[in-house]
């Protein structure tokens, strides 16, 4: 997805949760300078294009669902879903991490050569100054929510699994699967269920640019809100 394509959904993001366009511009620029020495991994290496890729979220039925993951050819897994399914005996292909609960997780997937995005946003700052310096820089991938830069991709998406799914359609995938979705969490933070939302949203509207039907989202598209037209 091209920035010009992603961002007017970026500003309405931005509006609905009141962040600050800067304080993700600012985070993207001190991820950029953590990796200036360095040459981090090319994503499309992780094999998407023309692949099954499945999206394992971080929701309570993930263990229940992990066994489907060998029905695709590429596993990317959101945060905390990286543990899970590697306790389930899963191997995960590739991390995405705003960093904000595993991060030595991420820093040991670099370091035994599996990629991570490492996304850039307002509030993270600190955490990606305490963290990207000790992974493994060849096997990291920058992201930024705000326009990219020459160091820092934006590929689409808001939340590390829709960022997942957007990165993995960028690259050619040729069919995206879910496991580990639960939109109706009673357990996650209201401001979690808000980006829950605005996820099933964002998904809506890659599914219908792909022409395509995600699983994940059957009997619930009446219901959904379209961020803006298919193309």
């Amino acid at each position: 997805m091209q920035f010009d394509t992603w961002e007017p959904v970026y500003e309405a993001i931005l509006a609905d949760f009141g962040y600050p366009r800067d304080g993700d511009e600012t985070a993207r620029d001190a991820l950029g300078e953590l990796l200036r020495e360095t040459d981090t991994y090319r994503p499309e290496g992780v094999g998407f294009d023309g692949k099954t890729v499945a999206i394992a979220g971080a929701g309570p039925s993930l263990e229940a669902e992990a066994d489907r993951a060998d029905e695709a050819d590429v596993v990317v897994a959101a945060s905390v879903a990286a543990d899970r399914l590697r306790d389930a005996s899963v191997a995960v292909d590739a991390m995405v991490t705003d960093l904000d609960k595993n991060p030595e997780t991420g820093r040991d997937l670099t370091r035994a050569g599996t990629p991570v995005f490492v996304h850039a946003h307002g509030d993270n700052v600190s955490a990606l100054e305490e963290h990207v310096p000790t992974y493994d820089a060849a096997f990291v991938v920058p992201t930024t929510q705000a326009a990219p830069t020459e160091a820092v991709h934006d590929f689409g998406g808001f939340t590390d699994g829709d960022r997942a799914a957007f990165a993995a359609d960028h690259f050619g995938a040729e069919r995206l699967t879910f496991l580990g979705w639960n939109f109706d969490d009673p357990d996650v933070s209201p401001e979690k269920r808000r980006k829950l939302g605005w996820a099933e949203r964002l998904l809506y509207w890659l599914e219908r640019r792909r022409d395509e039907r995600f699983s994940v989202l059957d009997g619930r598209r009446t219901d959904i809100d379209p961020v803006v037209s298919p193309r």
